[in-house]
């Protein structure tokens, strides 16, 4: 019983900073049930259930406070979607794989970090380019399908020095993104789902109460620097797992 309610604390907060951001958490709930020994079978279809949960509260919680772009959504998920599923199919070193995108993810919050202690005034967007935005849609939803993710740890921080969009916009756009790339990876995989953690419905309890309560913080209350420091908190810890949980492991 104890582990339970520990995974339930664990898997809460994770769901609470990540959808903070317009995350879901894919990479936090793969690095606890690594690290706590569950069914290798059972892992991945467990986490995208429980992305797809997050990915829903916090899309509908960005979205219906306007914190969205349409435009901007849409030119990344059109090539995407279909990468996604090439990739799914495309087999490559992982560990090599791993290690790469460990170290995009921590050079990216480190990035971040330096741009948040010069930040002192919102700086002009910048002007959006439709055959970029496709471009890194398709590169970005063909790693995600790789590694089984939704894609948004990837697409965020690459908005993010873009400067497309606001912060609160791109939580926006990388949550819905999480959610389609989620149910289109679940989909691609329909039988794992007879693997999932026989005790799923407690996490996907602990994931509702943190996606909640993370999202109304990240739509509602936070300020940008809020968000900033979320945002590196978790690309962070991402790359470190990437890096030191699945490349090792």
């Amino acid at each position: 019983m104890d582990i339970i309610i520990y995974t339930f604390f664990l898997f809460a907060i994770i769901a609470a900073l990540y959808s903070s951001v317009g995350h879901a958490g894919a990479s936090g709930y793969l690095a606890v049930m690594a690290l706590l020994s569950f069914s290798p079978e059972s892992i991945k279809p467990t986490s995208l259930v429980l992305n797809i949960v997050v990915a829903l509260i916090t899309s509908i919680k960005f979205i219906s406070s306007g914190y969205f772009d349409k435009k901007i959504f849409l030119a990344f998920i059109i090539t995407s979607l279909p990468a996604s599923f090439v990739g799914g199919f495309i087999k490559l070193d992982p560990f090599l794989f791993k290690l790469f995108a460990g170290a995009f993810l921590i050079i990216s919050s480190v990035m971040l970090l330096v741009k948040l202690k010069k930040k002192n005034n919102e700086k002009p967007l910048a002007p959006y380019n439709l055959k970029l935005a496709l471009l890194i849609g398709l590169f970005i939803g063909f790693f995600s399908g790789m590694i089984g993710v939704g894609g948004g740890i990837f697409l965020t921080p690459i908005l993010v020095m873009l400067n497309w969009t606001s912060l609160k916009n791109i939580a926006g756009i990388s949550a819905l993104f999480i959610l389609l790339n989620s149910i289109g990876g679940l989909a691609g995989h329909l039988t794992s789902l007879q693997k999932l953690d026989f005790q799923v419905s407690y996490w996907i309890a602990a994931v509702i109460i943190g996606g909640f309560v993370g999202s109304y913080f990240g739509a509602k209350k936070f300020n940008n620097k809020a968000i900033y420091i979320c945002l590196i908190i978790v690309l962070l810890s991402a790359g470190i797992k990437f890096i030191l949980v699945d490349a090792f492991r």
